[in-house]
């Protein structure tokens, strides 16, 4: 990855702080450079034993002097209002904010951060705690090529990065890629409790389930073939596989289904950003 420099302050150490705090670690970022806020004792303890870098409950309790060249903030969208505003002392040439809170616009951000303060807005999803995420980011003006490859480099530690410049973009990206792993999960749980209802054990139905939607994926990521390639590769003519198509594929099938849960959840982003 592009190489962070200068400290770095996390606010926020639940799932996806986390991870994203692994990575940069195993990307060779020392654990000095990098400063936690996070109010919950547990998570804060469990940051502190499994990444040995400093997380205090308070920003008022870091030394003054601190001066990160990046503020991740990695809270839920829900507290943004309240939690941002005393970050916005670090608003400056010097520092770039970066946030994953879902719905969250960059005009929202900037009524707690500042007008003036440098924002890229990101969505990246679970997957990351794996090192197999996927980001999406927008910056506004204020941030410059030298901080855009810093979040750059923040992001590209838990996966894959794509650029944008139309911020309005953000909520279907939420819709599909910051939610859809729920929506595969779901897909796992239907898959095997379907494999259930045809007679197939508990176990064997969860690994195949499992193994099923896992090895199908990876194969389409590894695969130089479209997904519609790849599907009609597997299906022969009035076979087993095109008999579940049928269903799959009827006017009411999985396509629209799937259609009216992305709108819902992009609707949902909408909704948050106030």
């Amino acid at each position: 990855m592009t190489s962070i420099t200068g400290p770095i302050l996390l606010v926020g150490c639940g799932k996806m702080g986390s991870a994203m705090l692994g990575g940069w670690l195993a990307s060779g970022v020392s654990p000095d450079q990098i400063k936690a806020v996070e109010p919950a004792d547990a998570m804060a303890a469990a940051a502190r034993a499994e990444h040995g870098v400093e997380v205090v409950a308070d920003l008022s309790v870091l030394d003054p002097d601190f001066a990160p060249r990046a503020v991740v903030i990695a809270i839920k969208p829900q507290m943004i209002e309240a939690a941002i505003p005393p970050y916005g002392r670090f608003a400056g040439p010097d520092t770039v904010f970066l946030s994953i809170a879902a719905g969250k616009s960059i005009a929202n951000l900037a009524t707690g951060l500042g007008e003036h303060a440098a924002i890229t807005r990101a969505m990246p999803n679970t997957p990351a705690a794996i090192g197999r995420g996927i980001s999406v980011l927008c910056s506004n003006d204020a941030v410059n090529t030298e901080q855009r490859e810093t979040c750059r480099a923040l992001l590209s530690a838990v996966g894959e990065v794509v650029t944008i410049e139309d911020e309005s973009l953000l909520d279907a990206v939420t819709a599909v890629s910051g939610s859809g792993p729920a929506y595969v999960f779901l897909l796992i749980e239907c898959l095997a409790a379907a494999a259930m209802d045809a007679g197939l054990p508990e176990d064997l139905a969860n690994q195949l389930a499992l193994a099923t939607v896992s090895g199908a994926g990876a194969l389409a990521a590894q695969s130089p073939e479209t997904a519609e390639t790849l599907r009609h590769n597997v299906t022969s003519p009035q076979g087993t596989t095109q008999a579940a198509l049928d269903v799959l594929m009827a006017d009411g099938g999985l396509k629209p289904l799937l259609s009216r849960a992305v709108a819902a959840a992009a609707d949902r982003s909408r909704e948050l950003a106030g």
